[in-house]
């Protein structure tokens, strides 16, 4: 997973990564603000220079988390135009989730780990801008457009569908199922391709769909980013 701590200045950094291992630990219930400060080697006031609740920080962990693997998403289909067909997209982007922990927590509403955030609205606002299944859903629009769904269906009911069958396999991903599988990506796509049908887009429109997503999943990133707690200015 890469570092949530990223762009912070040095202490607030230095309390961000002490917090993360505390929270995959202990869980939010386990954490204090004197065990993260503790942990940090930093002041107890200095954390909520940064941080006005526990939450607050719990949080900005999350959101850098769904920011990481966004990140992750937006840098692949822009160096690799192909990536945004269904079949290449979906099966990468479970292999991709798989390594974030907290956006796999605030999927499966993880309250052990998350406590208190788990009823959070921003919870649920990360979620809807950024998780696996909503970038599916979010793209799910450019790819009818560029001809790489079907489009016999109307876009909610395909919605329901293509979200149904993505959450299956997040679901089995990794599961005893899988692995009895030799190649159990093949069977993602392929799957994919059968609901959505065949990926009739000429290089130029697969080339705009890209794009287009890059751009509606920046569009969400800056949501995400909106969520994030301003820290107070660096006194290192």
């Amino acid at each position: 997973m890469p570092d949530p701590s990223e762009s912070l200045p040095p202490k607030a950094a230095r309390i961000l990564a002490a917090a993360g291992e505390l929270l995959l630990a202990r869980g939010s219930k386990g954490v204090t603000i004197a065990d993260v400060a503790r942990k940090g080697h930093i002041g107890k006031g200095t954390v909520y220079l940064y941080w006005k609740t526990k939450e607050d920080l719990l949080l900005d962990l999350l959101c850098r988390d769904f920011l990481a693997l966004a990140d992750e998403v937006i840098s692949a289909v822009a160096a690799n135009h192909e990536l945004i067909r269904p079949s290449r997209l979906c099966p990468n982007l479970l292999h991709v989730a798989a390594a974030h922990p907290y956006v796999l927590a605030v999927r499966s509403n993880d309250a052990e780990l998350l406590g208190v955030l788990t009823d959070d609205a921003r919870s649920a606002t990360l979620l809807d801008a950024l998780g696996p299944d909503a970038m599916v859903r979010r793209i799910l629009p450019i790819w009818r457009t560029y001809d790489l769904a079907r489009t016999d269906w109307s876009v909610a009911d395909q919605a329901l569908a293509v979200d149904s069958l993505f959450s299956g396999f997040v679901m089995v991903a990794g599961g005893c199922s899988a692995r009895q599988v030799e190649d159990p990506d093949r069977v993602f796509a392929a799957s994919f391709t059968a609901l959505l049908g065949p990926e009739r887009a000429a290089p130029e429109q697969v080339e705009a769909a890209a794009a287009e997503a890059v751009r509606a999943l920046g569009e969400q990133s800056a949501v995400v980013r909106g969520l994030l707690s301003q820290p107070a200015a660096s006194t290192d």
